[in-house]
């Protein structure tokens, strides 16, 4: 009679999203101190308090989810946690909260859908919000912005930075995010307001991004509304919209970073690999948009110069409306036009040619348009300078700063780059990859590991392999 009373009480906790363990008789905290533990794996609403999400469950997003009150989730390694369907779950890490989602190669941490057959923007997605620089207002205050995707609510829990009038916070801290992967999020709140795969607000440099893949998002992979945070080991796989998307203010400084893009699929926004933007409307607000990559690969749809793909791919990397990131020792394949410096908006992006705005080290490869560049005609936009396309491809050709063009991706000659299911993104023996990066510039001077080769991969390279997944 006991063993039936037991087991009925047990279905109905599972059928109410909890699971209940008996342990030495006492009650456990969900620490794993002892005793008896109900596990509610349904996460809904606000998490108020710190607590630790066990890897011997999978856990639930309801609705969008807010970790507020200072409060740090932690998340064991090898944890499942899954948007339920028809719920549009999400995690929001609010101002003054943590993150701690520190898995192993072997143990990644996986955000994931719910689904069978799992389709693109099947859940929201993982953001970030923090309290470091950046050069967004929101009611006229200066220094702090709503994050984009409807995430926003009456009681600010969207908010990210930290009012220009008070004392800022490059250092902020909102966690470890490491060996994770992120599948099948994001969605369009509204045309042109989304939520990323992964996105950053005002995160600070005291965060550790390392070793994060995002894979079949609905907008962008990742993308930085101001902040001083640095990361490493980033995957950006067959999104929609943008791989790599800097904005408002974005300072942070990331290395060694991979792009495949699905070349049947991308947005009616035109995709890209790179687009960086001091603000949208192009102004000079400080802090201005220094973002700094060094180290990457991507991949456009043009996997040979016959390939065609989606007509929406546009360009390896478009920075604009007075941005001033920069670009070093990285590799820019297969796309219909390879850089393109945008003055078409705002303070010219060119003024800040040859001062803050550095391309150096890199190479361009199988893209028809390698470097182009065009200005702004209407009456609204100032005129700067005597920039002309012809400038700019002799400014990227200046010997000095190392970069080259190459007519076919086969030339990288990187093994397998553009495999779907089974890449392989190192340098095969003779790729000019190889050689040829170099960290003499100030902007590199610290917080950069120091290689010789091009792009995110050294040759027998594996740091890409193991924790990810290539594939349906």
């Amino acid at each position: 009679m006991k063993k039936v009373f037991i087991l009925a009480a047990l279905a109905g906790l599972l059928a109410t999203g909890c699971r209940k363990i008996e342990i030495d008789g006492s009650t456990d905290n969900g620490t794993g101190t002892g005793g008896t533990t109900t596990e509610n794996t349904i996460l809904e609403g606000r998490i108020t308090a710190n607590r630790t999400l066990s890897a011997q469950y999978t856990y639930k997003l309801r609705g969008l989810v807010y970790v507020t009150n200072g409060a740090i989730l932690t998340i064991e390694p090898g944890t499942k946690i899954v948007g339920e369907n028809g719920k549009t779950g999400g995690l929001i890490i609010t101002r003054g909260c943590k993150i701690i989602a520190d898995g192993t190669v072997d143990k990644p941490i996986v955000f994931t859908s719910e689904a069978a057959t799992p389709q693109r923007g099947d859940w929201a997605g993982l953001v970030l919000l923090g309290q470091a620089p950046n050069n967004s207002s929101f009611n006229g205050i200066q220094g702090v912005g709503a994050v984009e995707g409807g995430i926003n609510n009456s009681d600010g829990l969207g908010l990210y930075g930290t009012p220009s009038s008070q004392q800022q916070a490059p250092f902020d801290n909102s966690g470890i995010l490491r060996y994770v992967r992120i599948e099948y999020a994001g969605y369009a709140f509204l045309p042109d307001n989304e939520i990323n795969g992964l996105t950053f607000g005002a995160v600070g440099s005291g965060t550790v991004i390392d070793h994060v893949q995002v894979s079949y998002a609905n907008d962008d992979s990742f993308e930085w509304f101001g902040g001083t945070v640095n990361c490493k080991h980033l995957i950006s796989y067959r999104t929609l919209d943008d791989d790599f998307d800097t904005d408002n203010g974005f300072s942070g400084k990331v290395q060694f970073g991979i792009s495949l893009r699905d070349s049947a699929v991308a947005d009616i926004s035109k995709s890209e690999a790179f687009e960086s933007d001091n603000d949208a409307n192009g102004s000079s607000l400080t802090p201005q948009t220094s973002a700094v990559f060094s180290n990457m690969t991507v991949m456009g749809p043009k996997a040979t110069l016959n390939n065609v793909g989606n007509s929406l791919f546009v360009w390896g990397a478009q920075i604009r409306r007075n941005s001033s990131m920069s670009l070093f020792n990285s590799i820019i394949m297969g796309y219909p036009n390879g850089l393109y410096i945008d003055a078409t908006k705002g303070t010219p992006t060119d003024d800040n040619i040859p001062a803050s705005l550095f391309v150096q080290n890199n190479i361009i490869a199988g893209c028809p348009n390698p470097v182009i560049f065009s200005r702004g005609t209407n009456s609204n936009t100032p005129v700067h300078g005597s920039w002309t396309q012809s400038d700019i491809i002799d400014w990227y050709n200046t010997p000095a700063y190392g970069n080259s063009i190459l007519t076919n991706c086969s030339d990288v000659k990187l093994t397998d780059a553009f495999n779907y299911n089974s890449p392989d993104f190192n340098p095969a023996s003779g790729s000019p990859a190889l050689t040829g990066a170099s960290f003499s510039n100030s902007k590199l001077s610290s917080g950069f590991d120091n290689v010789t080769y091009i792009g995110a991969c050294a040759s027998g390279d594996s740091w890409w392999k193991t924790w990810t997944k290539f594939g349906n």
